[in-house]
């Protein structure tokens, strides 16, 4: 059974400040994704295609899993941990979280 690390707004915001090295990967619908968008995304891969687009993804990296809220990421967590992914975060409340604790400015949905 996995144990997904639920990642909070502000953990990952102090990653990114610190420059840790990492991918972000959003896995929301393209309409969402013309929306708004975290800060520095490294990958934009809708969940339906996840498994097909894995390899597009380091495994040896950390990767963050991000969602509007939270729900759909731990999906992705899921899939790519059934891969082979072992250094797997996925963003608590996701962008809504985001928007509401780090950038006021990304526009809720």
């Amino acid at each position: 059974m996995i144990v997904p690390v639920q990642l909070e707004v502000a953990e990952l915001k102090a990653w990114l400040d610190e420059g840790r090295s990492l991918q972000i990967v959003d896995v929301r619908e393209p309409h969402e994704w013309a929306i708004c968008k975290i800060g520095p995304t490294t990958h934009y891969i809708p969940l339906a295609h996840v498994p097909s687009r894995a390899n597009e993804l380091d495994p040896d990296q950390p990767t963050v899993l991000v969602c509007r809220s939270g729900k759909r990421s731990l999906l992705a967590l899921a899939t790519l941990s059934n891969l082979g992914f072992e250094d797997l975060y996925n963003l608590k409340g996701g962008v809504l979280a985001w928007s509401d604790q780090i950038d006021p400015s990304l526009k809720k949905y």
